[in-house]
């Protein structure tokens, strides 16, 4: 039994013509053999395409309402001849119109013929093709995603040879984010446009830094003392030396923000860098250090435990 036509395309009966055209639009995207792998892509595709040849004409659609799955042995009589007919009667392709191989598309409005149907004639072999689309990997240290800047990559070719790739790398690039070299992929057929390669950025973890979107998060170790009476620390950040202000009171856990100092961002705000407190302590004493510590525990009135006894 031949599928009904409106429910290939998911639209009631009473669909008006623009609620037709963006169903088709929707599904030979999805179906279309080029992007689908499914074994049964091409056959949705053939059927999406004949509904929409039937549905989307006024006249043939008429004659599809009126006389159901038989509605082409009635062409050039019933609905289609009142008024004299359109002189397409004999299910032919009508004008601004194509049907190969049950692939439709219209070729008026801003439906894209290549998108649509390029991929169908690059199936059976027919005319030029594009190369086909590379994809690898970009490793970057933290550093080199903060600066950007010219990379070399070097990645396997088929065949078991390598070959070297410039890259530009924008400086604030994200893990994720995908370089696209053009022409770069594989050759077309019969004078077709090379493929492209991408590259997708992968930011390698650093054992000192925790990269959270823009945001760099590290521990700044501090001293009691650095901690009690308040410092200013200099450290090697990501992006160069920075001078942190330890207010005076400070315990583990507090997050000191050094605002604009993460992952730049050149289209917008960048990033913060955030510095985590870790009061340390050593691990052996001296003699006079631990004197002098034991005379503070001995006059200091601090009770971190208070309400816990």
């Amino acid at each position: 039994m031949a599928k009904d036509h409106y429910s290939v395309l998911g639209v009631p009966r009473t669909a008006k013509p623009d609620a037709i055209q963006r169903a088709y639009r929707k599904l030979a995207r999805k179906y279309h053999p080029d992007v689908n792998r499914e074994p049964d892509a091409a056959e949705k595709f053939k059927e999406i395409g004949e509904a929409y040849d039937t549905l989307s004409d006024p006249e043939t659609r008429a004659r599809y309402d009126r006389f159901g799955a038989d509605y082409r042995q009635y062409a050039g009589r019933g609905a289609d001849s009142e008024g004299g007919g359109t002189g397409w009667g004999s299910g032919g392709p009508r004008p601004g119109r194509g049907a190969y191989g049950g692939a439709h598309v219209d070729m008026g409005g801003d439906v894209d013929w290549e998108d649509l149907l390029g991929g169908w004639f690059r199936q059976q072999g027919v005319g030029p093709a594009p190369g086909s689309d590379h994809e690898a990997e970009l490793r970057l240290t933290l550093d080199e995603a903060i600066r950007g800047g010219r990379r070399t990559v070097r990645l396997a070719e088929p065949g078991g040879e390598t070959r070297n790739y410039d890259v530009d790398v924008p400086p604030g690039v994200m893990d994720g984010q995908r370089i696209r070299l053009a022409g770069e992929g594989a050759g077309g057929r019969d004078g077709g446009r090379p493929g492209d390669l991408f590259l997708t950025v992968r930011i390698q973890q650093d054992a000192r830094y925790r990269l959270k979107g823009r945001d760099i998060h590290f521990d700044l170790p501090v001293t009691p003392s650095e901690a009690a009476l308040g410092a200013r620390i200099k450290v090697n950040a990501p992006g160069g030396p920075v001078t942190i202000a330890v207010p005076e009171g400070s315990s583990s856990g507090r997050r000191l923000r050094l605002r604009g100092q993460g992952l730049p961002d050149p289209k917008g705000q960048p990033g913060n860098l955030y510095a985590e407190i870790r009061v340390m302590v050593p691990p052996r004493l001296s003699g006079e250090v631990r004197r002098l510590y034991e005379q503070l525990a001995a006059v200091s009135d601090f009770h971190p435990r208070e309400g816990l006894l």
